[in-house]
């Protein structure tokens, strides 16, 4: 993005929901950079005392974002410019109540569309509302994944993300809400839940324990975490249709295998303690031949780097970063 004295964030109240989570992080940490006055919104003191530590803005603790009344009452006291929803339930595994992600990922991003288009307008020149979607909610569509191609979800996350994704559009035609979907895909880097693939990379090469994994034949679209929440500021300043669904990706696709091979390179993993095959291949992984980007490129003039080794690197780097701060910061979160 620009610099600090010409970025169109500068000086503008920018509101995360979810900026404790691996993504809502990063892009806290972004629009910081560039001068926003950011207000984080957390679901617990704790995640509150490890933001605040880092300088990224005004922190205020939201238990149960949940509470949809609620939303309408401190939401417009803070009058943000853009709100970016990076909110969300399911991604970690323990994560399985139906209920749950039907309010998180549908119902509340539904009503908080409603009550930012209700908000004034100020002098903000962007969209008011970027929500995070999920390639999940394509489910097993084949063939490269364009932003028209049917979506047929098989998880509760990508079913109720998709519910949100239809939720938000029907807002848009109502109000005239100037929102866009960015529809995530495999989005790596420091800060992801333990258990998944860097994460447990990183631990191989820490511990020298064996790395158990499937064949790891399947492909996907990596991108590197601030690549992305550069793809997400890039957006909100964007000329995009309201209620647009823009695929947030490289347009690469790389294979399981390709990915760990990459990072072990750069982590120095003994190759005997990676253990291809061990593990059974998943049912529910995507299987498609690509994603396209063209929408992206079309509203951005860009798409991320697409280079694993490059991501892996700039990892080692933040994490090296946050060992070097004051003893018993967090610096990173928890997922």
């Amino acid at each position: 993005m620009n610099s600090l004295s010409r970025s169109p964030f500068h000086r503008r109240r920018a509101l995360v929901l979810g900026a404790s989570g691996f993504i809502g992080y990063w892009l806290s940490r972004a629009l910081r950079a560039q001068g926003a006055h950011v207000t984080c919104a957390v679901r617990s003191h704790e995640a509150a005392e490890r933001l605040t530590k880092e300088h990224l803005g005004q922190v205020i603790v939201r238990r149960d974002l949940a509470d949809l009344d609620a939303l309408e009452e401190w939401l417009p006291a803070l009058r943000p410019s853009v709100v970016f929803n990076l909110s969300g339930y399911g991604v970690d595994r323990g994560e399985r109540d139906e209920s749950t992600a039907d309010l998180l990922n549908h119902r509340l991003v539904e009503r908080l569309a409603r009550v930012i288009a209700a908000l004034p307008h100020d002098e903000w020149v962007g969209l008011r509302l970027l929500h995070a979607g999920s390639a999940l909610e394509y489910g097993t569509t084949g063939g490269v994944l364009a932003e028209d191609s049917p979506c047929l979800p098989t998880t509760v996350y990508g079913r109720t993300k998709l519910a949100g994704t239809e939720a938000l559009q029907r807002v848009v035609r109502e109000t005239g809400l100037d929102a866009v979907v960015a529809r995530l895909f495999t989005v790596y880097g420091p800060g992801e839940h333990a258990g998944r693939l860097l994460p447990s990379i990183l631990e191989a090469a820490r511990s020298g324990t064996p790395l158990l994994l499937s064949e790891g034949s399947q492909r996907r679209d990596f991108a590197y975490v601030e690549e992305v929440t550069e793809g997400m500021l890039r957006l909100a300043v964007s000329e995009v249709k309201p209620g647009e669904v823009v695929n947030l990706a490289t347009g690469a696709m790389h294979s399981v295998r390709d990915f760990v091979e990459a990072s072990a390179a750069v982590l120095r993993v003994e190759p005997a303690l990676i253990r291809f095959g061990a593990l059974p291949s998943r049912t529910d992984d995507m299987e498609h031949e690509g994603v396209s980007v063209s929408r992206l490129r079309a509203c951005t003039a860009w798409a991320p780097a697409d280079d694993i080794t490059e991501g892996v690197v700039r990892t080692l780097a933040r994490l090296a970063e946050a060992s070097q701060r004051a003893a018993g910061v967090a610096a990173l979160p928890r997922g």
